[in-house]
């Protein structure tokens, strides 16, 4: 049997560029489907810029600007974070070295510490990364799990002036699923409405409705329909509109969120998520050997947060 004994401990800068900067900036971060903030200064504060809609005012001499662009903030709640796994240290060498060999440039005649080390970092940050995604839409102080933060599904249905359509009325299939699409954007608000030529707006949806939409899309004969069918559809857009699965079918319903399928509409960069590594002198990450155990673990501590910005740009549908 195999084991990795050697121990790793990541702090300071090491932590952003190792291990969370790569989850969160570039297509990782894009794959989430929202705004991401990495290592903002604390407090966490988002500032909103509501610029004058009518600058223009005929010509005279000296300055008629008149009141200044009107800024409102928008603080993001950070709670500190603590991930832990454990491995038999057989089951971690297998996992590891499992990573490696799917690797062509490497020889497996002559693993290296830095081989090692790369393996053991990718199969951790995998499992903070989807840690973080799960929290970030489901979690629910009121449960019994994922229960650290209040997710964006939680606040989006508890806001009580958050703008919603009745979609109670019908089971929803194939046929119906566009129809809610466009009660969505039929209820969306002037302002939403006004971002669509921005190119952020999108319907985020549980698997159901993205299975059902594609379903729809099968039903035409055209030759694209039948590529789409057999190589699958890399992206879904509904009218310019981008659709996106949340990927959280498997953890509904929430004991806030009592529904199993869900959708709602807005612009991508109202929804936010705030990572901080930064500014907790705590922060690490570390991987080490229990002999007494015989067991390989991890642990990474850190600070985390989401929020919905404007409440007046997210229209929800609400099923029975």
């Amino acid at each position: 049997m195999g084991m990795i004994e050697s121990p790793k401990r990541y702090t300071n800068r090491d932590i952003e560029t190792i291990f969370f900067r790569p989850m969160f900036k570039g297509e990782s971060a894009a794959e989430l489907g929202i705004r991401v903030l990495y290592n903002m200064p604390m407090p966490t504060t988002v500032q909103l810029w509501s610029p004058r809609k009518n600058v223009l005012q005929a010509y005279s001499s000296g300055w008629t600007g008149g009141n200044s662009a009107v800024r409102e903030q928008k603080q993001i709640e950070m709670v500190k974070m603590k991930a832990e796994v454990g491995f038999s240290a057989e089951d971690y060498f297998n996992q590891i070295y499992e990573h490696i060999v799917g690797r062509a440039d490497v020889s497996l005649d002559d693993l290296t510490g830095t081989e090692l080390e790369q393996a053991e970092t990718e199969l951790f940050r995998a499992s903070i990364a989807e840690s973080i995604r799960t929290m970030m839409w489901v979690g629910d102080t009121n449960a019994d799990d994922l229960n650290l933060i209040d997710g964006l599904l939680v606040r989006i249905y508890n806001y009580s002036t958050m703008n919603s359509i009745d979609f109670i009325d019908k089971p929803l299939t194939a046929d119906c699923v566009v129809e809610l699409f466009e009660k969505l954007w039929s209820a969306a608000s002037p302002e939403l409405k006004a971002l669509k030529s921005e190119g952020h707006l999108t319907f985020f949806c549980t698997s159901d409705i993205v299975d059902f939409y594609e379903q729809y899309l099968d039903k035409f004969g055209a030759d694209a329909a039948y590529t789409d069918m057999t190589t699958g559809r890399r992206e879904l857009h509904y009218h310019g509109i981008r659709i996106v699965d949340m990927g959280i079918s498997q953890f509904l319903p929430r004991e806030s969120v009592e529904c199993s399928t869900l959708c709602f509409l807005t612009d991508s960069r109202n929804l936010v998520l705030a990572v901080n590594t930064a500014d907790d002198p705590s922060a690490e990450i570390r991987m080490w050997y229990n002999p007494d155990e015989m067991e390989n673990r991890q642990r990474a501590s850190f600070l985390m947060g989401c929020e919905i910005l404007d409440e007046g740009i997210v229209v929800r549908a609400d099923f029975a």
